[in-house]
């Protein structure tokens, strides 16, 4: 016997969870599936512990700058690990206990605790129960990589998803995989007095693709420790210990940190067995501005789409596919300016077109380097450039690349200007105070404008009155 239901949402994710909130307002009838741990991947193994943890790593490295401001007996200091662990795990549950809120609410017969598996294109079985729903909105999120040769390595080997769970860390530690997830935890544990060494088999580090900023921002992150780029990585045993070789490097570490990437749980869905194709990990080809499946009433959303896996992103995914899930016509909706941000000291962040699609378009390109930027120089953070893409005629603002102290708040200043449609004048026309970090990204404005073709009549940063 099946059990009927307009709407079934799996997974009790960021998206998810979004998605539960948008069905339930629509009045149809629903179920809620989810298998493993409750809590988001933001709150449980990512954002959030990461953030608690680069504090407490950021609060210790600070003690480097004492002795220089005349603060003396920072040299007495010391960083108590497990007890930092604790720390971080306590502000984890509590971060994680606020995403649960409302969900032990759900009447008993709109939620499942098990795994789903799809059996045809709107029917689903978990516990050995059957479900015919008329839309399904798949949002299960994904899992972190780990090569299969490497897991015989057992506990030597960790990913974000164990990384928090540690109640101590060995003297040396390896990070292969130097993206978000690697750079931050890479630095943290430098910080914390761990030696570590990164690796990454690509030639730049963060996911930037301008080579000044890639270069920036290796040279500011090797300050806390080195960095091996453009080959892969060969683990093997060393005693007790691991030897990582790529192209002449070798180190022995006690443990590694894998962060090569995270693989969407398709498991149990087969979605290629309906007709419709999919990739490599399974995921098959849907409207972003919809999150329908094309063919199929089947909606996705957050990291099992693959597509822009950060939480602001996944919060949108799953509202608009639980909306449409409820809807016979689907909605299209305009998706947000990107912007990326990587919690490193300096700040790594990407906004909008890359530097690859702007350089491809020609767009004109404007600079500042925070070495000399004055503000950076009293925060003892003097590093990092940043460089801003607009168009070559007009001046429109098309992205930005940088590895800049306060980047995490410029970038939302682009993202914004950029989703606005707004010019490197419009911008300039803003006001700058002084002593700020935004007198950076003014300066790399202002370089900006004076390459632009077709400039307004007064100088940049004026305005005529109406």
């Amino acid at each position: 016997m099946e059990k009927m239901v307009d709407v079934a949402v799996i997974g009790a994710g960021t998206a998810g969870r979004n998605a539960l909130r948008q069905v339930s307002r629509s009045g149809k009838s629903f179920v809620f599936i989810n298998g493993g741990p409750m809590g988001t991947t933001c709150a449980r193994v990512g954002c959030m512990p990461s953030k608690v943890a680069i504090q407490v790593a950021e609060d210790f490295h600070r003690r480097a700058a004492f002795e220089d401001e005349g603060i003396r007996g920072a040299g007495g200091l010391s960083i108590d690990i497990p007890a930092a662990m604790k720390k971080i795990r306590s502000m984890r549950d509590f971060f994680v206990a606020r995403t649960l809120d409302g969900t032990d609410q759900l009447h008993q017969g709109h939620f499942i605790d098990g795994y789903a598996k799809l059996l045809e294109p709107d029917l689903i079985e978990v516990n050995g129960e059957r479900i015919r729903a008329g839309t399904i909105v798949l949002a299960t999120g994904s899992s972190s990589i780990v090569p299969g040769p490497w897991k015989a390595f057992g506990d030597r080997i960790l990913t974000s998803d164990v990384f928090f769970e540690q109640e101590d860390f060995p003297a040396r530690v390896a990070v292969v995989g130097l993206g978000v997830i690697g750079l931050e935890l890479g630095q943290v544990l430098a910080r914390l007095g761990v030696e570590v060494h990164g690796f990454d088999a690509l030639d730049r580090i963060g996911g930037l693709t301008d080579p000044k900023v890639a270069e920036a921002a290796k040279q500011a992150l090797e300050e806390d420790f080195p960095i091996h780029l453009g080959h892969a990585v060969e683990i093997s045993e060393e005693g007790e210990a691991l030897k990582l070789s790529a192209g002449e490097v070798s180190v022995v570490v006690d443990k590694v940190l894998v962060s090569i990437g995270r693989r969407p749980n398709t498991a149990g869905f087969d979605l290629g067995r309906f007709g419709v194709e999919v990739d490599a990990r399974g995921v098959p080809a849907f409207d972003p501005a919809t999150m329908k499946v094309e063919g199929l009433p089947i909606f996705l959303a957050g990291d099992l789409s693959g597509d822009r896996p950060v939480l602001h992103e996944a919060t949108d995914e799953g509202r608009i596919a639980g909306i449409n899930a409820g809807r016979d016509e689907p909605l299209r909706f305009a998706r947000k300016a990107m912007l990326g941000i990587t919690f490193t000291d300096p700040n790594v962040c990407r906004v909008g077109m890359s530097f690859a699609d702007a350089e491809a378009r020609g767009a004109a390109i404007g600079e500042q380097n925070f070495m000399r930027q004055a503000r950076s120089r009293v925060m003892g953070k003097a590093r990092g450039l940043l460089r801003v893409y607009g168009d070559g005629s007009d001046g429109k603002l098309l992205g930005a690349e940088m590895a800049i102290p306060g980047g995490e708040h410029l970038a939302h200043e682009l993202a914004w200007a950029i989703q606005q449609g707004l010019t490197v004048f419009d911008l300039l026309a803003m006001p700058f105070y002084h002593p700020v970090l935004e007198e950076g990204l003014q300066g790399a404005l202002n370089s900006l404008a004076s390459k632009v073709e077709h400039k307004p009549a007064v100088p940049p940063g004026l305005q005529l009155a109406e």
